[in-house]
């Protein structure tokens, strides 16, 4: 089986071809490729290669599928005694994508 670390929007990912997964916004329009370069580790089944810090041979490719928002999460700020309350709703972005394969 296959594996690769990738990093993207300051997290990594253990991703695997076929896989679909939720990654922070990335300015692409549904159906575009996407090919992820910073791989930190590769794994073909066989033997593992580490990055040091990155592996320069492994190049992840990927699909854009879905542009989409989270559901809303709300925070209420609130100060005793001085009749402050206020109420903020936030939805952050985020790109599903599909992986094709790992070279």
């Amino acid at each position: 089986m296959t594996l690769a670390v990738i990093k993207t929007g300051g997290k990594q990912y253990l991703v695997s071809p076929g896989q679909k997964l939720k990654i922070e916004k990335i300015e692409k329009v549904a159906g575009e490729e996407i090919v992820f370069d910073e791989v930190l580790l590769f794994s073909d089944g066989k033997k593992i290669e580490i990055g040091n810090p990155l592996v320069t041979t492994a190049v992840v490719k990927a699909k854009v599928i879905f542009q989409g928002r989270a559901k809303k999460v709300t925070t209420i700020k609130f100060k005793p005694k001085t009749r402050y309350k206020k109420k903020i709703g936030h939805r952050q972005p985020y790109t599903e994508i599909e992986i094709k394969s790992i070279n």
